[in-house]
């Protein structure tokens, strides 16, 4: 197996970075998911209420975060403060408390204005800790977790990423859904719909269900247990335009066995290799 797709997503939700090569930090891939939309209560914005997100694109300078969309131009943002920040409290699904930087007045005007609703991008700074909520099935694996109100909490750390710093799907995955639904007079989807970070070649459709652990170049990861899909599959991530496919075919056949109302695809990942780099071609290794 290898490695042969690798992805970046700037801001959460907005339109993604192929890459040939990606650094690894604490927080899972170095530039992944550094920046945040939210509205004015902290809450966080996705594609789900707002497919216009995937219309964003996002390019990552040495020193700034570039954003730009057809018809409403650019702006810009640096990657790091230059001044000490305005924090702004923050929630992300489970994650609350949390301790982001505001970005500021004009790219917040630029993205209300673009997205139709008042919001804000704040970016990961020196205050922000967001712990890793392990999943139940593979809480006994990790030996660095430990028990906050009944929940079990991985001493990992991570970005703005839904619920695990990385997420794997293998091409043979992608390629058995397409059939099906080309069987059924579907257009095939492309791999962007399930915005993965990790792509790999080499084993059968959903052997990555089964990985515990693995090791891809020289960062070892282990499971997180499997990813539940939403709309956000249904939206076209070039157009924003949103349908029935492919949620609708994975709900024939992919659902959940413990819990009927999850519909899995991919699996999510922690990283307990801390630093190194991922480059397309490294080799897979189940460990």
């Amino acid at each position: 197996m290898h490695l042969t797709g690798l992805f970046l997503y700037p801001v959460k939700s907005f339109r993604g970075c192929t890459v040939s090569a990606a650094d690894v930090d604490a927080l899972g891939l170095a530039g992944d998911r550094r920046f945040l939309v939210v509205d004015e209560h902290g809450a966080h914005l996705t594609q789900r209420p707002l497919p216009r997100m995937a219309l964003i694109s996002t390019e990552l300078t040495a020193t700034a975060l570039i954003l730009s969309a057809e018809g409403a131009g650019a702006t810009s943002v640096p990657l790091r403060a230059t001044a000490p920040a305005t924090l702004r409290t923050v929630s992300i699904w489970r994650s609350q408390g949390l301790l982001a930087e505001d970005c500021g007045c004009e790219v917040s005007a630029w993205l209300s204005a673009f997205l139709g609703v008042t919001c804000h991008l704040v970016r990961i700074g020196e205050k922000f800790r967001r712990p890793v909520l392990d999943h139940p099935q593979f809480s006994s694996a990790p030996a660095n977790t430990l028990i906050i109100d009944d929940r079990i909490v991985s001493a990992d750390l991570f970005n703005f990423s839904d619920g695990y710093p990385f997420l794997v799907v293998s091409e043979a995955s992608l390629a058995h859904l397409n059939d099906r639904l080309v069987s059924i007079g579907e257009e095939p989807v492309p791999m962007d719909r399930f915005r993965p970070s990790l792509v790999v070649s080499g084993c059968p459709a959903f052997a990555e269900d089964t990985w515990s652990r693995l090791r891809i170049g020289a960062i070892t990861f282990r499971s997180g247990g499997p990813c539940a899909r939403c709309i956000v599959t249904t939206t076209d991530q070039v157009t924003g335009e949103r349908g029935h496919e492919p949620l609708r075919t994975l709900a024939t056949y992919r659902r959940d066995p413990a819990d009927a109302t999850r519909i899995n695809f991919a699996l999510n990942l922690t990283h307990e290799t801390k630093s190194g780099t991922l480059r397309l071609g490294d080799p897979v290794e189940l460990l």
